[in-house]
């Protein structure tokens, strides 16, 4: 049996700096479920169109970013991205 598992992340909410993302001092990714939520942790990466790119171990997840832009020095930075559960979809795919 193969363990490792192949997935597409979707995730159709947007960050809202300080509503549902802020910088964190752990660097250290990080998956959990609390409550109704999912809690990614990762980097995080801004393009220059306005989206950004969070790194959580190795897998990128694209978000919109909404609301007030992030601080300086947010890019690059550790930040905590709570999503309702109900927002959250993997996908299977094959490599």
């Amino acid at each position: 049996m193969d363990d490792e598992h192949h997935v597409e992340w979707t995730v159709n909410e947007d960050i809202a700096w300080a509503g549902n993302s802020w910088p964190i001092a752990s660097a250290t990714p990080e998956l959990r479920e609390d409550g109704n939520h999912i809690v990614f942790r990762g980097r995080l990466s801004l393009t220059e169109d306005g989206a950004a790119l969070l790194d959580v171990g190795g897998t990128l997840i694209l978000f919109d970013l909404v609301g007030s832009p992030p601080p300086d020095g947010a890019d690059g930075a550790w930040i905590e991205v709570r999503v309702g559960r109900n927002n959250v979809c993997l996908w299977p795919y094959q490599v």
